[in-house]
């Protein structure tokens, strides 16, 4: 099932964060089934890297920029901006709901003071409007192509989504309930872990929140 939002008012990501939806971005949620895709329970929690890479794949062929890439665990940047947020929520029955905010046609010249030196949209990277159904369907498809190669071959994915880290080298702070833990980012793991280099040895994170730093 897709449902699409033509406008949205109360956007939010992992925690307590909230997304800007301005008027002409996409925002749009997909309920689907992991095992669908033949995905193993055990790399459900790869699926934001698998959307995630969808997308850098969809907006690197409109802009041949290799700027494009993903801040784990769940978002896209160009550059230092943010360009999308990616959040997904598993239901009881084990199906997932993978809700997807990307700025397309919203100019950053709206967007709210606190953010407009954050965000990104591709208008602005363009210069021209695109066509949010095409694009829609475009990403649609590569998203389906990624979940099907997370059930085929995990390790492929995970290694994609290393190679389009754009945290590398940066020194991270990752908070997963009341621990906080700081590291040099190393990329990301086989399976779909971040690995942080600490002064106890190499861990590998499977979720949190990266804090602004």
């Amino acid at each position: 099932m897709l449902v699409v939002a033509e406008e949205q008012t109360a956007g939010r990501g992992r925690g307590t964060n909230k997304w800007w939806t301005g008027s002409g971005s996409l925002a749009f949620s997909v309920l689907f089934e992991p095992g669908r895709y033949g995905i193993e329970p055990r790399y459900t929690g790869m699926v934001p890297l698998a959307a995630a890479l969808g997308i850098v794949d969809v907006v690197t062929r409109r802009l041949g920029s290799p700027a494009v890439g993903i801040h784990w665990p769940n978002d896209v940047f160009i550059g230092p901006r943010k360009l999308a947020g990616i959040l997904v929520e598993a239901l009881s029955d084990g199906r997932q709901i993978v809700g997807i905010g990307l700025n397309v046609n919203n100019s950053v010249a709206a967007a709210p003071p606190e953010v407009s030196q954050i965000v990104a949209s591709l208008t602005d990277e363009l210069g021209e409007l695109l066509d949010r159904t095409d694009l829609l369907a475009e990403l649609l498809e590569a998203i389906d192509v990624y979940l099907a190669a997370l059930g085929d071959e995990h390790e492929r994915v995970a290694a994609e989504a290393d190679e389009v880290c754009l945290q590398k080298g940066r020194a991270l702070t990752v908070q997963a309930g009341d621990e906080n833990t700081t590291g040099l980012c190393a990329g990301i793991a086989e399976d779909g872990g971040l690995l942080l280099e600490t002064p106890a040895g190499t861990r590998t994170i499977y979720s949190g929140i990266v804090l602004k730093t």
